[in-house]
């Protein structure tokens, strides 16, 4: 029995311009010299980072970075810490830098926080590659939360200088600034949040009503994929969060549904078509 889905892929979707900017840049010196390091994953999707291996990308991690010497080594799109170009400059390491401009900005401005004995407090995800090199312009000295309940048992300063990771959702930080407020606390809070992540939120409400069924692809480490689907689902119930065409089925779905393909920043628009192709053919 044929299905006869209508599949749209949302316009809107795929690579912002921080991970266009540093993919171009690794295709482009892959192309001329055969093989690129770079440090860690080069975008937080699985599919994207194993085509650019097959290319020869080759994934290092910091400790790795130690030990490597004279090489050229990309700097991705979520930017690094002053520990990161002072080991590149002992080991005569070339950087690709590829930090997306919106993170360096935000990156200066919580150094000169620090710089100005402010204390500063980041809402960011623990371990994530964007919040340590934030964390790296403060000496590590930055309070990292990703949920205003593990501040409760914090000793906070009464005064302080409030940040984000730039994929966080910028209705939560407002909550999370509002409620600091009502503790009681003074805050100098700054809105850091990309807005090409935050137009993507309000451009996603308006595509995901449209449709039965919602199929957002975004591989399983996008801190930005987590917030985007949250946002898909609470306006379309039907969502199904995927990271691969493997991942479909037919049960998934009815005759005749119209589907709703869309991504997070780090989503490639070649898998949104992949997945399109497999849904236009049951």
């Amino acid at each position: 029995m044929e299905y006869n889905l209508k599949v749209t892929i949302d316009q809107d979707s795929g690579f912002c311009f921080g991970v266009v900017y540093a993919i171009d840049m690794a295709e482009e010196i892959l192309a001329e010299d055969g093989y690129l390091y770079c440090l860690g994953d080069i975008v937080h999707n699985d599919e994207e980072v194993n085509r650019l291996k097959a290319m020869g990308l080759k994934i290092i991690s910091h400790e790795d970075l130690l030990n490597i010497k004279n090489e050229k080594v990309l700097i991705r799109a979520h930017g690094e810490a002053p520990e990161t170009y002072r080991l590149a400059l002992e080991n005569n390491i070339t950087l690709i830098d590829a930090s997306c401009p919106v993170v360096l900005k935000l990156q200066n401005r919580v150094k000169n926080s620090y710089d100005n004995n402010e204390k500063v407090l980041l809402f960011g995800k623990h371990g994530h590659a964007e919040v340590i090199g934030l964390q790296g312009q403060t000496n590590n000295d930055a309070l990292v939360f990703q949920d205003i309940s593990e501040l409760d048992k914090v000793d906070l300063p009464q005064k302080f200088t409030l940040y984000s990771q730039t994929t966080k959702s910028t209705a939560k930080f407002y909550e999370i600034k509002d409620e600091l407020i009502r503790r009681g606390y003074e805050i100098k809070a700054n809105d850091t949040i990309c807005r090409q992540v935050s137009s993507r939120d309000e451009d996603l409400r308006k595509f995901v009503v449209n449709y039965d069924h919602i199929v957002f692809v975004s591989g399983k480490k996008s801190s930005n994929g987590k917030v985007l689907y949250e946002v898909c689902k609470s306006i379309n119930p039907n969502t199904y969060f995927i990271s691969s065409e493997e991942e479909l089925s037919r049960e998934m779905f009815r005759p005749g549904d119209k589907i709703g393909i869309c991504g997070a920043t780090s989503t490639p628009l070649w898998l949104m078509q992949k997945v399109k192709a497999i849904l236009d053919g049951y």
